[in-house]
């Protein structure tokens, strides 16, 4: 008999399934790669729902479920594609709006960037950004105003690094 943990869990994933192949092209950068990596994580929140002890953490714990599965397909992969590479795999997506900022946060750290994800693409808080980082809040804070800087000194015509 299904509990309404189930059935929030179904209804959090069915709801935000295009957040969440977004946020893993974002990272990835391969529209096959991104639907296996939400897939991966769909998989694993599944298989492991009876360890989400507090529901209203849904949110926060798959977030840490699929940020980890990006990067663990990144660790396999070895490498991340290339722009040109990725420019040519034909895209199934509509170009981001502002291409130039989504190439800056990909060079940044890959904490800082994951930081800059999860606050303004999927719009977590603080405090679930360090749920689903495994971070504290200070930890968190530090990232995205390191992040913010080094982006607005990049976004001025300097080098991000």
């Amino acid at each position: 008999m299904p509990t309404t943990t189930d059935h929030s869990l179904e209804s959090f994933l069915i709801e935000n399934q295009t957040r969440f192949y977004r946020l893993a092209y974002s990272y990835l950068k391969h529209p096959e790669d991104a639907m296996d990596a939400v897939q991966t994580a769909v998989c694993r929140a599944v298989e492991r729902q009876g360890s989400l002890r507090n529901p209203g953490a849904l949110r926060s714990w798959f977030y840490h479920i699929l940020v980890n599965t990006c990067l663990d397909v990144l660790r396999q992969r070895g490498r991340t594609l290339p722009l040109s590479e990725w420019e040519e795999i034909g895209q199934e997506d509509p170009p981001p709006e502002d291409e130039a900022l989504l190439r800056q946060i990909d060079e940044l750290p890959t904490a800082v960037a994951t930081v800059i994800r999860l606050r303004f693409f999927e719009e977590l808080s603080l405090k679930e950004i360090a749920a689903a980082t495994g971070t504290n809040v200070n930890t968190v804070k530090s990232r995205l105003y390191a992040g913010l800087k080094k982006l607005r000194i990049a976004m001025e015509g300097e080098n991000i690094l």
